[in-house]
């Protein structure tokens, strides 16, 4: 397994070989709202085709999107915390390929409170949306993903355990930190493939999850977030990184 130590520069250096596959077909795990329907938003407008899910059968934004953008928007619906609704989007999706899946789903604990302070139920709950499930999602949708394209997931700088200086938002730290390790044990187990894999950081961001005191608005992070993606692509091993490309310590 490999990790980066890319600064932004870096990722737009030339590499030996061959060029890699442009990212051109999507899979977007969880994008309704927020960061998610941001990128789906982004990647459109780019001209990439872009599969995008949503939980449930009510009507969403990304509907909006994908009526305005008919040949490049689809839809699947999917709760990422219910196994046999993944296996079901394998099966409908089976044939296709994708050059980048890129899980985004994701919850934050509601009150917060330290992890003693946390229920148990609300701890299960954000331990298996968080960190148990997109690992379930990448595992039984890995192989509709190019040999040499990119699997992403969105984690967060609060799960670097070196940069937790200050604490708060204890559960929600927990589960990005188990994100992050359980997929450097994916990355391990697939040690010299040549996917590139990816723990995008997008920053504090402005959204209902974020909150309205966050640092950066969605225009700030987005556009980073699919350009360093871009960037990486055709870098095998495990990236952690923020939304310039810059590494996040662990």
């Amino acid at each position: 397994m490999t990790t980066t130590n890319s600064n932004p520069r870096d990722l737009q250096a030339p590499r030996p070989g061959l060029p890699p596959t442009p990212i051109q077909r999507v899979l977007l795990i969880g994008a309704s709202r927020g960061l998610g329907l941001a990128l789906a938003q982004e990647w459109a407008k780019g001209g990439r085709e872009v599969t995008a899910t949503v939980r449930g059968s009510a009507r969403t934004r990304l509907h909006d999107l994908a009526d305005t953008h008919p040949d490049g928007v689809g839809i699947e619906t999917l709760d990422i915390t219910e196994p046999e609704q993944i296996a079901a989007l394998r099966d409908r999706l089976a044939g296709r390929r994708f050059d980048l899946l890129f899980v985004n789903a994701g919850v934050t604990n509601q009150p917060e409170g330290t992890v003693a302070e946390t229920s148990t139920e609300e701890f299960t709950r954000v331990m298996v949306t968080n960190a148990l499930s997109p690992l379930r999602v990448v595992e039984a949708l890995q192989d509709l993903v190019e040999p040499d394209g990119t699997i992403g997931v969105m984690s967060s700088g609060q799960g670097s355990v070196a940069n937790n200086e200050r604490g708060g938002h204890e559960v929600y730290r927990g589960s990005k930190a188990a994100l992050n390790t359980f997929m450097r044990s994916y990355a391990a187990r697939h040690e010299g493939e040549p996917r590139t894999l990816v723990l995008m950081a997008p920053g504090w961001v402005r959204t209902d999850m974020g909150g309205p005191d966050a640092r950066f608005g969605i225009d700030e992070s987005i556009p980073n977030v699919v350009r360093t993606l871009d960037a990486l692509q055709g870098s095998p091993g495990l990236h952690y990184v923020d939304y310039l490309g810059r590494t996040v310590a662990w």
